[in-house]
């Protein structure tokens, strides 16, 4: 059993030692917390830290001035930020140039190393473009591209407009319809369009053409229309007994540039479009099975009376030749009225 003088000394207030204690107890735990978690930046916040280091080890613990109330006035904590910089708890990295080699893989070039060029002489030949025979993209044509990277292929179809060609591009074997008009093409030879056994259409409109080899299109098995207008052709090459469209205006065709009979076997001949040139005579004899004859602004003063009927056979009617244009030439057509007995309906052009 405690008596009273012992209950009354265990809930007294601590004496000056207690006190004391208490103290110590709180700056070692102060200490603790903070000591590891920073870092002196510079000397002399190293020197500032022994500094308060050293006051407090000098402090008088058992005065009577230090007591539980007053030890924040006499150790001023509050700057204790100022003593460290927490900058420098950034832990700094370095960011290497090169990866570190990996195996299996070769290693990076020297900085120091630079590769030689070849010199553009010294290719391979397996390297250098080949000028002939058409790949992929077809050859190598005079802007250094192939065919179907220097023009459009579709398909079986080849647009080569306004690319300021100058000659026939090779074409793939496969195409079948090709188109290269506002061009500056100026001639055509006969091995252009060799082994394009395809091919149906030739679309050359507004180029400066002035000559066609003569073999150029004869050997064409499955040409059906040719489309050469707003050139300067001043006669008509052979044709290929296929052709269904032949389309020449704006030209300088003249009549001795037209073969004789040069349209008669052309059986499947149905559009054959003569305007705009410097033509003197209708061309005769017309295959039968022609559907359209356009022949306006030529200088055609004169018409034959076979020109499109046969007068030994009066029972002859040409009833495929409905579009006949005459308008633009020097010719009156009152004059030859025994030449239009067979036909469906009179010429257009001028008849006084």
């Amino acid at each position: 059993m405690l008596n009273t003088s012992s209950k009354a000394a265990i809930f007294s207030w601590p004496t000056p030692g207690m006190q004391t204690a208490a103290l110590m107890s709180t700056i070692s735990v102060l200490t603790f917390a903070l000591a590891p978690a920073v870092l002196p930046k510079e000397e002399g916040k190293k020197k500032k830290l022994k500094t308060d280091i050293l006051l407090y080890d000098n402090l008088d613990l058992d005065s009577d001035d230090v007591s539980l109330d007053n030890y924040g006035e006499i150790i001023d904590l509050s700057n204790y930020e100022d003593i460290y910089d927490y900058e420098d708890l950034t832990s700094k990295i370095e960011v290497d140039t090169l990866a570190p080699p990996t195996r299996g893989f070769p290693q990076p070039l020297s900085t120091t190393a630079v590769p030689t060029e070849v010199p553009p002489s010294k290719l391979p030949s397996s390297a250098t473009p080949k000028s002939k025979g058409p790949g992929l993209f077809g050859s190598v044509i005079n802007q250094g591209l192939p065919t179907c990277l220097a023009c459009v292929c579709i398909r079986t179809s080849v647009y080569c407009d306004d690319t300021d060609l100058e000659l026939i591009p090779p074409l793939p074997l496969e195409t079948v319809y090709f188109y290269a008009r506002f061009n500056r093409i100026t001639r055509i030879q006969a091995n252009d369009f060799t082994g394009l056994t395809k091919l149906k259409q030739i679309d050359l409109t507004n180029n400066i053409i002035s000559w066609v080899d003569e073999d150029s299109f004869r050997l064409l098995p499955s040409l059906q229309e040719l489309i050469l207008p707003e050139n300067k052709l001043t006669s008509l090459p052979e044709l290929p007994s296929g052709i269904i469209q032949l389309d020449v205006r704006f030209n300088m065709i003249q009549s001795s540039g037209i073969r004789p009979e040069a349209f008669q076997d052309l059986k499947k001949l149905q559009f054959l479009y003569l305007a705009d040139n410097k033509l003197d005579y209708i061309p005769v004899p017309l295959p039968e099975g022609l559907r359209s004859l356009h022949l306006q602004n030529n200088n055609i003063q004169t018409m034959h009376e076979d020109a499109f009927c046969n007068s030994r056979d009066h029972s002859h009617i040409r009833r495929a030749l409905e579009d006949i244009r005459l308008d633009g030439n020097p010719i009156n057509l009152s004059l030859f009225p025994d030449a239009y007995f067979c036909l469906p309906r009179l010429p257009t052009g001028r008849f006084y």
